[in-house]
């Protein structure tokens, strides 16, 4: 099972943006729909689907966080062809942050926010060196600025089998601002590939809830010891939901949450929900017997 699942946060379009990615890559598809009901948000669809090999999660739960390029998801792509062709996918009714261009790091590379405010980089790259198709990168922006290895090196401890990649940093004159100090860092968290970077101009924005990480726990012992790592905000701790340190989220949950959350009878679920609501930490023992309580 992937250890850490990236996870979307969209008002009302989940399926529709997970069925529009799953268009894009090969060898992906729809895992499950849900439908989570009298949330706080109203009823709530929860989307888990695959890309390329890779598992993401995504729920429609209402307008209440905004994708940034805070965190974007980077695209290895085979040749010049696959990047045209994605490129005129995402930047329909999207925005283009950085053009489709030669660059010194890549011979064909541009950056986009898709219609939905999610943002991608497509990058040209040579036979043999993506480590995987879709790597999630780290933005530190704003507030979090020139903090982008002291987080790689924290999460690289927190995390077990997890290690640093090479680390590149801003030459003189490099960056407009002067808390910039990586502007590209390559690491590995339980067995999946990141990368971060500091942004090298002035930013308004940062991280939040709309792009979040699910991290998959085999028991609560190890929901405890993340929760204990990661939650650094204590305003920001409902439903398994945390932010660390440099303000980005997690959701901290059992590695069968679907088993937990979606088997069952309607009312089964609607108990497990409404306990589920009521929690910050999560507790399985109390998930588990609101199940059997109805």
């Amino acid at each position: 099972m992937q250890k850490i699942v990236p996870h979307f946060w969209y008002d009302k379009e989940a399926k529709e943006a997970a069925l529009f990615y799953i268009s894009l890559f090969d060898g992906s598809k729809l895992l499950n729909v849900t439908v989570l009901e009298n949330t706080p948000s109203g009823d709530a669809e929860y989307v888990s689907f695959n890309l390329a090999g890779q598992r993401f999660d995504a729920i429609s739960a209402g307008p209440y966080f905004k994708f940034t390029p805070s965190i974007s998801l980077m695209v290895a792509c085979s040749s010049i062809e696959e990047v045209n062709a994605k490129w005129n996918a995402l930047i329909e009714g999207g925005t283009e942050l950085m053009p489709l261009a030669e660059y010194p790091f890549s011979k064909w590379y541009g950056w986009v926010q898709d219609r939905f405010g999610l943002s991608w980089q497509l990058m040209l790259v040579e036979e043999g060196q993506a480590v995987q198709k879709i790597t999630p990168n780290f933005l530190f922006s704003s507030e979090s600025c020139g903090r982008a290895e002291e987080a790689v090196k924290y999460y690289v401890d927190v995390f077990e089998n997890s290690s640093m990649g090479p680390i590149s940093r801003y030459g003189k004159g490099e960056a407009a601002s002067p808390k910039a100090k990586v502007n590209y860092a390559s690491f590995n968290l339980s067995g999946i590939h990141f990368s971060a970077m500091d942004h090298a101009f002035e930013a308004d924005f940062n991280f939040n809830e709309a792009f979040s990480f699910m991290i998959n726990c085999n028991d609560q012992k190890e929901i405890d010891y993340f929760w204990d790592k990661l939650s650094a905000m204590p305003e920001a701790e409902q439903c398994g939901w945390v932010r660390d340190s440099f303000g980005v989220s997690w959701q901290i949950v059992p590695a069968n949450m679907d088993e937990i959350m979606f088997k069952g009878s309607r009312d089964e679920i609607k108990s497990v929900t409404d306990a589920l609501l009521k929690m910050k930490k999560i507790d399985i023992a109390a998930l588990e017997k609101a199940r059997l309580d109805k």
